[in-house]
Parts: C-alpha cells; structure tokens; sequence
C-alpha cells in the first residue's frame, strides 16, 4: 500500500531564461490561462493553468544553476523531436488532433508524427521554445 493517499498531479514545473516568451507559447499553442503567482521577489514566476487539466508553473532561470537550460544545452543536444517517444517529454490529449498538426506545421515548428501499434491513437512529439519535449495525442474517443 502506498504512503501517499488521494494523490493528484499539482502542478509541472519548466525554468526558462524568458519565462514570458513560454508562457506565450503554451498560451498560445494549448489555450493556458496565467493564474495570479506569488511574488518570490528574488526571482520571476508566472503560472498557468489548464483549466480541468493542469497547472505549469514557469520560473525564472537561476544564473549560477548547473543544470542545462534544454536539450539544446545539454552536452549531448537532442534537437530532433524524434528521440522524444523515449525521452522526457509531458503529453496532452486533444480532440482535435489533425487541425492541431497543420497548426503547429503552419507555425514551422519540427515535428515528430506516428501512432500506437494498434493504429487507434495518434502522436506527434515536438520542443517548446526552450526545448522541452511534448507530446500530443488524439482523443481514444474521436
């Protein structure tokens, strides 16, 4: 039996350099609403929420952190989307998968495209401007 009782997904967390240049995109690209943050006062937050769904709270970059900013900084960079379906990525499910695709094609964003085994489900994988990985996925139910 596991220790933690009634547990619910909170929130996920992303530091960026340019915390509002993410909070456009993920506004933008998946319809988040930015929610009143608390001021840290040494550093920068904006949160969003999705509404029914989920919170991202975006924070600003420490200048003396160790750890790469994205894939693109690490020592090994992972600038293909295609190395995402084994890779740290967070997914959302949407219903309108195939018009969704076109938009983010329109947008020139390099993208990833294939579906589960059974052919049912639909994914395509992609970077935020900070090269977070991202997946989408169609609807079981469409």
């Amino acid at each position: 039996m596991s220790v933690a009782k009634a547990v619910n997904l909170n929130h996920i967390s992303r530091e960026s350099s340019d915390i509002r240049r993410l909070a456009n995109f993920y506004q933008e690209i998946f319809g988040f609403e930015e929610m009143k943050a608390p001021d840290f006062g040494e550093f920068k937050v904006i949160w969003l929420n999705l509404p029914g769904a989920l919170a991202l709270h975006l924070i600003e970059r420490s200048p003396v952190t160790k750890l790469p900013e994205s894939p693109y900084s690490a020592t090994s960079p992972v600038a293909d989307p295609s190395h995402l379906p084994r890779g740290h990525h967070i997914c959302f499910s949407i219903s309108n998968f195939d018009s969704f695709v076109n938009n983010l094609k329109e947008k020139g964003i390099q993208t990833f495209q294939r579906s589960l085994p059974d052919g049912k489900i639909k994914q395509i994988f992609f970077f935020d401007p900070d090269g977070n990985g991202l997946e989408v996925v169609s609807r079981s139910d469409e």
